[in-house]
């Protein structure tokens, strides 16, 4: 079993307490989903948060996900002139045995613009397509 680095990022459309846990809790459900992790695989988390983001710690969400007994840390990200506004990052050091190529970084909401080249595109099912 190899130790893996997995990527997410979300964007938060406003600063409140309850996107904030929503938008987080995807994130991090979507990391696990995307690799196959359950919570016994991770073994820390760092998040970071823009400073325009007050209304909640981005750790709480998954400690109500069940990372109770995993490390985590918040902290905040680099301030530069021009970048993407209220966003929360993830960075989770996991145990997997994907292969590096095979991880799956998962950059969700206005976030997705931040690494296209990682973003998976999810596809639509057909009864939910916009007609042409």
């Amino acid at each position: 079993m190899a130790v893996r680095a997995v990527r997410g990022a979300t964007q938060l459309e406003v600063d409140e307490r309850g996107q904030m846990l929503e938008r987080v809790s995807e994130m991090v459900l979507d990391v696990m989903t995307s690799n196959g992790l359950g919570v016994d695989d991770f073994i820390s988390v760092i998040f970071t948060a823009t400073s325009d983001l007050r209304s909640e710690f981005p750790a709480y969400a998954a400690r109500q996900l069940g990372f109770g007994d995993v490390p985590l840390i918040c902290a905040r990200e680099l301030e530069i002139e021009g970048s993407m506004p209220r966003v929360v990052r993830m960075m989770a050091h996991v145990e997997s045995d994907l292969p590096r190529a095979e991880i799956t970084h998962c950059y969700l909401h206005g976030a997705a613009a931040l690494r296209s080249d990682l973003t998976r595109v999810r596809s639509v099912p057909d009864e939910q397509q916009p007609s042409t």
